[in-house]
C-alpha cells in the first residue's frame, strides 16, 4: 500500500523529511525513486536485459514458493519457514511493481502518477520500475584525507533508497544466516 500511496501522491525525486517533521533530526526521509533494474539500480542489456531479468525473477519466485511449500509440508523449523516466506513475499512484491506498474500508472516524472491513464501506462508488461522510497542518511560526513581513492569525498551511511519488500528479503536472508544452526539443526 505504501508503494501505491507514494506513486499516487508524490512525483519522482520528491522528499518528505519524516524525522525532521517530528523534531528528531533529518535521518528518515521518504524519497520517491523508481528502480528500472535490480539491486542498487544496476541495469544491463537494455530492454532485452530487462525482459530477461523480469522473467528470471518470476521463475525464481516460483521456485522459492515451491521450496517454501515443501518446507512447510516437511514441518521444517518455523523460523526457517518465516525467513523463506519473507524472501518470497518481498520478491513477489517487487515483481508486481516491475510486471504491472508500467501498465497501470502514468509516468511519475515531474508529476504525480495517475492510475489507469487514458493513454495507457508508462511501459509495457514486465518493463515497469520498482518503487523505492525509504531513505535513512543516518551519518553524513567525509572520508579522511588519508583514505586512498576517496580522500575528502562526502560519505553517507546509509545511502541506498529501498522499499519494504527489499527489507523483507534482507531480513529473511539475514535471519537464515544468523540462525542457521537452529534452522538446519547443525
Amino acid at each position: 500500500m505504501l508503494k501505491i500511496w507514494v506513486k499516487t501522491h508524490m512525483f519522482s525525486g520528491q522528499d518528505y523529511h519524516i524525522s525532521e517533521l517530528m523534531g528528531l533530526g533529518d535521518w528518515f526521509i521518504l524519497h520517491f525513486t523508481e528502480n528500472k533494474g535490480m539491486a542498487f539500480g544496476l541495469e544491463w542489456g537494455g530492454r532485452m536485459g530487462k525482459l530477461v531479468l523480469s522473467l528470471f525473477r518470476i521463475v525464481a519466485v516460483g521456485a522459492i514458493g515451491l521450496y517454501l511449500l515443501s518446507r512447510i509440508r516437511k514441518r521444517a523449523n518455523p523460523g526457517f519457514i518465516i525467513s523463506i516466506a519473507l524472501i518470497f513475499a518481498g520478491a513477489l512484491g517487487n515483481i508486481v511493481d516491475s510486471a504491472f506498474y508500467g501498465m497501470i500508472f502514468s509516468t511519475s516524472d515531474y508529476q504525480v502518477a495517475t492510475v489507469f491513464p487514458q493513454d495507457g501506462g508508462y511501459e509495457k508488461f514486465l518493463f515497469g520500475s520498482v518503487v523505492d522510497m525509504l531513505y535513512f542518511p543516518i551519518i553524513e560526513t567525509h572520508w579522511p584525507s588519508w583514505f586512498p581513492g576517496w580522500a575528502n569525498q562526502s560519505f553517507i551511511f546509509f545511502r541506498p533508497v529501498f522499499n519494504i519488500a527489499d527489507s523483507a528479503i534482507t531480513t529473511g536472508i539475514l535471519t537464515i544466516l544468523f540462525f542457521q544452526r537452529e534452522h538446519f539443526d547443525l
